[in-house]
């Protein structure tokens, strides 16, 4: 069975548990009182009362709304690290947070629970206004504030309108997604974020129809644009599952792909796969299927390349291009040690591509600190 195409959407809408039903934008009115959403490459047209998609974009009476806008399933102080960001204010933390549905069907997906959950299910009882969330940010002391969990293309309102407040209070924002959006969204979307994290599931358009239900086209697009066209600063990862997407031949197509179509200074990590939701027939991806990926990537050109979720301090550390030098070195999210004078490397001066920002980079616990549901029933 293939990936759900445009006019394939019409879920039974959820309740919303009395939350604000918001006005969307990034659609268009049908002639028959259906709406077409806009948003992402899946192109639903919705029928009134019916839901898309990805669960929170709804029509009503040929209106489209969006059942995300304030609503949250929960907060977390992270280590930048761990979105994976290794070139964007390392050593510094963010106010994590993210709501319900989204737009791919992956079988493998590790955050099902709420990926895959409706508002209803998974929100917070209480609004969240963008002022809310940005003083709760200021609150834990958090220079950022992350858009992630599940995918934020899919409350692009909300991420652009807290994203907006966020800045005017002198905070940075991250951007955490599959990449599936439409080329009109993507701009205005983008314009209010300082780095993304773009997950890269594969790379071929079997694998995207059967595991992800989408199509691999539309992200490469995606990624290309934000290198070549944008400011946004720019990390890859793609999550290394058995059997499936991690030949070697793959990780090579993978690795030119972003050294000639991103370039070589955008960060490229291989994070491992644990069995999940409907994917429970696969092994954990070993470590040395993570060092051999890292090992290929760099062969191919790559300058920064990075593990993930395993153990592996030499898979985790940044080197500087020039001498080879060890510039910053984590384990997990850690930082245990900085070589750099702003951002170049103290023993031989070559510029480490990213952005450092104005304070010094200082050893860290990297512990994640969870906030919970605030206002959860």
């Amino acid at each position: 069975m293939g990936p759900r195409q445009a006019g394939a959407c019409g879920r039974t809408p959820g309740r919303y548990n009395g939350g604000v039903l918001h006005p969307a934008r990034y659609w268009e009115p049908l002639a028959d009182g259906r709406v077409l959403c806009t948003l992402c490459p899946r192109a639903c047209r919705i029928g009134d009362g019916q839901d898309g998609f990805c669960f929170v974009r709804r029509n009503l009476a040929g209106r489209l709304v969006t059942a995300a806008w304030g609503a949250t399933t929960g907060f977390a102080v992270d280590p930048i690290e761990k979105k994976p960001l290794a070139h964007f204010h390392p050593g510094s933390t963010v106010l994590s947070f993210g709501t319900a549905g989204c737009n791919l069907g992956c079988r493998f997906c590790q955050n099902w629970d709420i990926s895959k959950a409706r508002t209803d299910e998974a929100r917070s009882e209480e609004e969240w206004s963008p002022a809310r969330v940005v003083a709760l940010a200021r609150q834990v002391d958090a220079p950022g504030i992350a858009f992630t969990y599940n995918d934020p293309i899919i409350w692009a309102e909300y991420a652009i309108d807290v994203a907006r407040e966020a800045r005017a209070q002198g905070l940075f924002t991250v951007f955490v997604t599959n990449g599936y959006v439409s080329p009109a969204a993507r701009e205005e979307i983008f314009r209010h974020m300082d780095a993304v994290n773009v997950d890269l599931k594969a790379f071929t358009e079997a694998f995207y129809a059967k595991q992800t239900l989408s199509h691999l086209a539309p992200v490469k697009e995606t990624l290309e644009w934000l290198a070549r066209e944008t400011d946004v600063w720019v990390e890859v990862t793609t999550l290394l599952i058995p059997g499936l997407n991690d030949a070697e031949g793959e990780t090579r197509a993978i690795a030119r792909f972003v050294r000639e179509r991103m370039g070589p200074d955008v960060p490229l990590h291989f994070s491992a796969f644990h069995p999940d939701y409907r994917m429970l027939d696969r092994p954990r991806t070993p470590a040395r299927t993570l060092s051999r990926a890292r090992a290929i990537a760099r062969e191919e050109g790559l300058r920064h390349v990075y593990t993930g979720n395993v153990h592996d301090p030499e898979g985790e550390t940044t080197f500087c291009p020039g001498c080879g030098a060890r510039v910053i070195e984590r384990d997990r999210f850690a930082i245990r040690a900085v070589r750099l004078r702003g951002d170049a490397c103290a023993a031989c001066g070559a510029r480490i591509a990213g952005r450092f920002g104005d304070r010094p980079i200082l050893p860290t616990a990297g512990r994640r600190v969870a906030l919970g549901r605030p206002g959860l029933a």
